[in-house]
């Protein structure tokens, strides 16, 4: 079956549905979605039941960066600062070094078992040296896991944040396979350029992003996730413009935009969390279509083989390394290492070299497909029992959250009195502690439900919702008053 402009919204919406039927009843049972997703589109493709043909890798690598964009900006929005802020230094190290030592062992041993050239084996192992976030969360979010050592932020944190690392050793690495003659303290240099420019960007945009969505007046609060939108992709595109990392910016726009008040916080954050969801699952569904199961059959041999290798050798390696200046229980850093999913952004990164028409793009796709399929059966499946077998897994029973303001503890009464310094502020600008919410402010005989724009009066009652009782040490002092 041909794709037509008449018949891609029904077939759309039927796998769509299908992917979140599937999805909804895998969630719970350890595997991660990726797979059904993939598998999903694999079917209805060329030699699967749907007969839909898609050979368009400009196209599935369009849709890729769209999908990426909206995943790595929802995962910065959700990752709070305060949480991560004792293990940056590791979740760093993971995402960046790491991610190196990965594709470059990994490609080494490619060198050595396959026909490929040194480049084009570095090429390899540099398009699968990241972990996936969504299948990550998914797996530990599910089944409300809660690790001891603090190994939940450092995954979520890792896997958050090392694509961008990957893409530039992606991009390097093919430069190389097409210009064999290029100097390689210049990719090196052209490496680091890109990274400082990409997180030097992220700042700024983030801080920008910040003050143009709160002081912006708009009618319908509905705009205000389309307002975030245009500021993620141009992130993204000035970033690249000027020699950055996009992906990198992205991340780290959103990072800080979500660790700060602004205007329709809690709306925006749902939205890019529903949005990211969608990306995924159409993402996953274009690449299992783009793949062709009888292109992939010949190389299961290898493909198997370059699979353990990267699990068992060259990940566990790169972690120990990685994680060498830090104290850290081996326990904790070999179950790190085993959390290793490989996920849609190989098969999106083994788009590059089909777009560039290298010689073996083909085989490097179908090798990446096959690595990624092995990950999530093989570590995807047994994430929870090599947790209870290392002896990390803490307990069960609650699911740590993100953000700190999904669950709250505590909760007071705070009046404004006439003459405060606050009255006439926005509730946006107040910089109101991370740990509390104001839910709800009487006013007079009403109740007023308040948002980021809500400017307080004098004699307003704010109940205010929170982490602690010590956290309203901290609300005295931002509303400028003793408690009520």
């Amino acid at each position: 079956m041909n794709l037509t402009i008449e018949n891609i919204l029904l077939i759309g919406s039927i796998l769509l549905l299908i992917s979140i039927v599937v999805g909804k009843t895998t969630y719970k049972t350890g595997v991660p979605t990726l797979l059904f997703f993939l598998s999903i589109g694999t079917l209805a493709g060329s030699e699967g039941i749907g007969k839909i043909h898609f050979d368009n890798p400009p196209y599935a690598q369009f849709i890729g960066i769209i999908a990426l964009n909206f995943i790595l900006f929802a995962g910065g929005l959700d990752t709070n600062w305060h949480n991560i802020k004792p293990i940056v230094g590791k979740g760093i190290s993971l995402a960046t070094i790491g991610v190196f030592l990965t594709a470059l062992f990994l490609g080494l041993m490619t060198w050595q078992l396959t026909h490929l050239t040194l480049y084009e084996s570095l090429l390899l192992g540099s398009i699968v040296s990241s972990t996936d976030a969504a299948a990550v969360f998914s797996i530990l979010r599910s089944h409300h896991l809660a690790l001891r050592y603090k190994l939940r932020p450092i995954l979520e944190l890792e896997s958050g944040s090392n694509d961008p690392m990957a893409y530039v050793l992606t991009i390097s690495f093919l430069g190389l396979v097409q210009n064999p003659e290029e100097n390689v303290l210049y990719m090196l240099f052209s490496l680091l350029k890109q990274m400082i420019i990409g997180g030097t960007a992220g700042f700024l945009f983030g801080y920008a992003s910040k003050n143009i969505i709160n002081k912006i007046t708009l009618d319908f609060q509905g705009l205000y996730p389309v307002l975030v939108i245009s500021l993620m992709f141009f992130t993204f595109s000035f970033t690249d413009l000027i020699g950055g990392n996009g992906f990198l910016a992205v991340y780290i726009c959103a990072l800080y935009l979500g660790n700060q008040e602004f205007i329709h916080k809690k709306t925006v954050i749902k939205f890019f969390d529903g949005f990211a969801w969608l990306m995924q699952i159409i993402l996953f569904l274009t690449l299992g279509l783009l793949v062709v199961p009888s292109h992939v059959f010949p190389v299961m041999g290898i493909g198997l083989l370059l699979a353990l290798l990267q699990m068992f050798v060259a990940r566990p390696i790169s972690v120990l390394l990685s994680l060498l200046p830090f104290q850290m229980n081996l326990k904790a850093k070999l179950y790190i290492s085993w959390v290793g999913l490989r996920g849609a952004v190989p098969i999106v990164f083994a788009t590059y070299p089909l777009m560039a028409g290298i010689e073996k793009a083909e085989f490097i796709f179908n090798i990446v497909f096959f690595i990624t399929v092995v990950s999530v059966l093989g570590q995807g499946t047994s994430i929870i029992p090599v947790a209870k077998w290392l002896g990390v897994l803490k307990r069960e029973e609650s699911e740590e959250t993100s953000h700190a303001d999904d669950h709250k503890a505590a909760m007071k009464k705070f009046r404004i009195p006439s003459k405060n310094p606050i009255i006439g502020n926005r509730i946006v600008d107040l910089n109101f502690p991370q740990q509390a919410t104001i839910a709800l402010i009487r006013r007079e005989n009403n109740y007023v439900i308040p948002h980021g724009n809500t400017v307080l009066e004098a004699n307003d009652l704010l109940i205010v919702l929170a982490e602690s009782e010590k956290v309203f040490k901290e609300v005295e002092r931002t509303l400028h008053l003793s408690q009520a």
